[in-house]
């Protein structure tokens, strides 16, 4: 359902864009226990899942690491406060996925479910689907609740973000081992059931999710090092070709279409930032990727991005006066039926040189880092840059171990339009090096770091809200504290 064009959208913007309103309910309704629930067609739930417009849209984050700029009403790039809770998800693609697996797992469910695939197989990929998720949320929010979850108890506790990224990969790891031969999963529509590419997905995963503690485990005999390494040397192995891509593709039509084209179908409220313009054409020279990453409103090829953070008496006569400004993604990039990546082969390969940079690794640093550009512009039908782009100040590499800021860059580049893995980029490393919005209205003006918790969770659930409070330190639940991960 899409939005009412108010104020009311860039709320829900600071999310997702264009959620589902069926799926944003009250705290009571989140817990609502699905073992409850009378036999499901669990090939129905997976492919309801799957088609979540939450999965792919992260606007709010794209706003707050500058891939986007609002153009008409000026509130989540200038870091308005918004208290919105993130309970309410909870009832929608988690509570379908646990239902998914409490009706494979139970005696009286299990044979029934096996119509749709191997128990043990349509296990797995949930329990790897409810991972990404709940990764997706910790990472926005900090500490959520994640182990008293979708037990039908509304008083539940937020767990220490530590303790759910452990138990995160801890998952991931068990569902890889999990996978066995059987009847093929139906109501997959990213992988049709493809075993080897769930399992390259679940340990690709893992290896995102080890190297966001980067800050908290830095060594090469830390954690985040140990766990990076049992990702990469698995067997089963992990996204390395674009063919391998965990990518939605929209069938079209007036149910389900690609969210950046039905962006353009009405009121124009964003466009891609003039901080990445200035990041791909200025500071790199002339990158390739400009030609798919953003057009003006006619689909002619643009480098006129949206100035950033700036209050609607400033924006509103700049687009008025610059008519050819960058709508995000090129025409042939959003259509009804053009796909969106979730996790891709870019992102994947640049996380290993970087881990190769860290010392993590005894990979080639310098054989990764071009392949993963390679595949990012290859991501897009785009021609691979020649030799003398690897030559750019901004793109060559140097002596090892020194070589974060560039191979950060290129995640942050290869991540578009994602903005919650482009905002964990620039939380985790501080590059690119932003600016806080010129407008901004938050005090301090600095770059929000986390949502807020809602107002609902307060009133519903004082205490697990609290202890999650406590946990942020002395500054408390404000978008300028640090998730546990984001360590200064």
């Amino acid at each position: 359902m899409k939005m009412k064009k108010t104020v009311y959208i860039q709320v829900m913007a600071l999310l997702v864009f264009y959620s589902g309103c069926e799926r944003i309910s009250d705290f009571g309704d989140t817990n609502v226990n699905p073992a409850t629930t009378s036999t499901p067609v669990t090939a129905a739930l997976l492919t309801n899942v799957l088609s979540d417009q939450n999965l792919t849209t992260w606007l709010g984050e794209g706003m707050y690491c500058q891939y986007f700029s609002e153009t008409q009403y000026t509130f989540v790039s200038v870091y308005s406060t918004v208290q919105f809770s993130p309970m309410g998800f909870y009832s929608g693609s988690l509570y379908d996925l646990q239902n998914i697996i409490n009706t494979n797992s139970s005696d009286a469910t299990k044979h029934d479910a096996e119509a749709y695939g191997a128990n043990s197989n349509q296990i797995a990929i949930a329990r790897i689907l409810k991972a990404y998720t709940f990764w997706m949320f910790t990472d926005d929010y900090g500490d959520i609740p994640y182990s008293d979850a979708l037990k039908g108890d509304p008083n539940v506790t937020y767990d220490p973000q530590e303790s759910i990224y452990k138990d995160l990969i801890k998952e991931l790891t068990e569902a890889v081992s999990q996978f066995t031969t059987g009847a093929p999963i139906k109501g997959d529509i990213v992988y049709f059931g493809d075993i080897t590419k769930w399992k390259k997905f679940a340990n690709s995963l893992r290896m995102l999710m080890a190297l966001n503690l980067s800050k908290r485990y830095p060594d090469g005999s830390d954690y985040a090092a140990i766990q990076f390494n049992a990702a990469l040397n698995d067997p089963a192995g992990s996204i390395s070709d674009n063919a391998d891509n965990f990518r939605l593709v929209y069938p079209g039509g007036s149910k389900w279409r690609n969210p950046f084209f039905d962006m353009y179908n009405g009121e124009k409220f964003y466009g891609e930032s003039e901080t990445l313009t200035s990041l791909l054409i200025d500071s790199i020279g002339n990158d390739g990727r400009q030609e798919a990453y953003g057009a003006d409103i006619t689909g002619a090829y643009s480098t006129l991005g949206v100035p950033y953070g700036r209050e609607r008496s400033y924006i509103d006569p700049w687009c008025q006066s610059h008519p050819t400004w960058c709508f995000i993604l090129a025409p042939a990039y959003r259509t009804e039926t053009s796909p969106s990546c979730l996790i891709n082969a870019a992102s994947i390969l640049l996380a290993r040189a970087e881990a190769a940079d860290r010392g993590w690794t005894n990979e080639n640093t310098a054989m990764l880092y071009s392949a993963g550009i390679t595949a990012s512009f290859r991501q897009w039908g785009l021609e691979a840059p020649d030799a003398s782009y690897f030559l750019k100040p901004k793109v060559a590499l140097g002596a090892a171990g020194t070589n974060v800021k560039q191979i950060a860059l290129q995640e942050y580049f290869a991540y578009y339009p994602d903005g919650l893995h482009g905002w964990n980029t620039w939380r985790r490393t501080g590059w690119p090096v932003l600016s806080p919005a010129p407008d901004a209205i938050n005090y301090p003006k600095v770059i929000p770091r986390r949502f807020t918790y809602g107002a609902e969770d307060y009133a519903l659930n004082p205490d697990g809200v609290a202890a999650a409070v406590e946990r942020l330190g002395t500054n408390g639940d404000k978008m300028d504290s640090r998730v546990w991960w984001d360590k200064e």
